[in-house]
């Protein structure tokens, strides 16, 4: 006979104990202002509304975004790490 725990949530509800960034790759616009509405929740690297991201990328503040196809858009990895550090180095 299999005892089930009540208390412990689904699969689905648990949370990654800690949000790793990948050294190379890319990053679509949620996994950077994050989507705390997906399921299960996409944490924001950069807590900024989708708005003040585009036109950082717009003015040249933050790396520009590549086209990986027609409707496709995306931010290399590498860039938005080193655009972290340079946020951090400003402070």
């Amino acid at each position: 006979m299999t005892i089930i725990d009540k208390s412990a949530k689904p699969e689905f509800l648990r949370l990654p104990a800690v949000h790793r960034i990948p050294e190379t790759g890319y990053f679509r616009i949620w996994n950077i202002i994050g989507k705390p509405n997906a399921n299960p929740p996409i944490p924001a690297i950069i807590p900024v509304s989708r708005s003040t991201w585009l036109n950082w990328v717009k003015s040249g503040k933050a790396p520009a975004a590549c086209k990986l196809s027609e409707r496709t858009t995306a931010w290399k990895v590498e860039d938005i790490l080193a655009f972290l550090a340079e946020l951090g180095g400003a402070q």
